[in-house]
């Protein structure tokens, strides 16, 4: 067997481990972890919204409300261990395709990439935090993202490189609600193993999470603009911020119990997806 005939061998065995039950697994793990975060940071919301504000709605902030919790520590590794898991699917989705018809396109192996790397760095603050060495990360969410503009903004043309990421970032945001809306995950679902009872209460965990979700990133996305226009890293919103905003607007508290509630039901879509999601 020539050389070129065992490395075609070995990709085509990767390939078949990356499809592989251990692969699902870890996928519907990292599905998991992702739906918890998404739950607590709603209902940390929602006390926002009634007074409490004491709490970061973030990702800090689930991760200190679990560590909380009787057998606080267990249920930490079992987070940071599911989201290793998203990170591992991930990156094998980067390096042999997704399930689907264009799966192995390039532009959703590098959708795949990026997510690879994001959820790398979540599981890895998890992890430390979980082994007592961190705090879920480098101080609040808020200050990550005003430290990072900060930084951004003195380089050159920092004040376009941090306005091209907010842009991206709203329409990222744009793009999350839609798609939801619209019902694009139906493609990801095996639908065929639902009743239709189920279907329903999918679509509105679907639906109105996602809608949520998209909202929020959207509006993190206009606080990077306005920060570059200003030339001001203040300006900047991490998730927390973002989120208690939604209650100086016209509506009120109102608006953020209802974007705290879809962040809610975003967490439960997330489990109807570590279900029956196609991977």
């Amino acid at each position: 067997m020539n050389a070129s005939a065992t490395a075609r061998t070995g990709r085509i065995k990767a390939r078949r481990a990356a499809r592989g039950s251990g692969v699902e697994y870890a996928a519907r793990a990292g599905v998991t972890a992702r739906g918890v975060i998404y739950l607590l940071v709603g209902v940390l919301a929602l006390r926002i919204a009634f007074g409490d504000g004491k709490k970061q709605a973030d990702r800090n902030g689930a991760v200190a409300e679990i560590a909380q919790q009787p057998f606080g520590a267990v249920l930490l590794w079992a987070l940071a261990v599911g989201l290793v898991g998203m990170a591992l699917w991930r990156l094998s989705e980067a390096c042999f395709g997704s399930a689907g018809p264009d799966g192995r396109a390039a532009k959703k192996r590098l959708l795949s990439a990026g997510r690879f790397v994001f959820y790398a760095f979540v599981a890895y603050s998890v992890l430390s935090f979980a082994a007592g060495s961190g705090s879920g990360g480098k101080g609040s969410s808020d200050q990550q993202s005003r430290d990072v503009t900060a930084k951004v903004l003195n380089l050159p043309a920092g004040q376009w490189i941090v306005g091209a990421a907010g842009v991206g970032i709203v329409v990222a945001g744009l793009l999350i609600g839609g798609r939801a809306v619209l019902r694009k995950y139906h493609k990801k679902l095996r639908l065929g193993q639902m009743s239709a009872r189920t279907r329903r209460l999918v679509d509105v965990t679907g639906v109105g999470g996602g809608a949520a979700r998209g909202l929020v990133f959207a509006a993190a996305g206009c606080f990077a603009v306005r920060a570059a226009i200003d030339y001001e890293p203040d300006r900047a919103k991490g998730l927390d911020d973002t989120i208690r905003s939604f209650a100086h607007t016209p509506l009120g508290p109102w608006l953020l119990v209802c974007v705290a509630a879809g962040l809610v039901l975003f967490g439960l879509f997330s489990f109807a997806m570590a279900r029956w999601r196609r991977v």
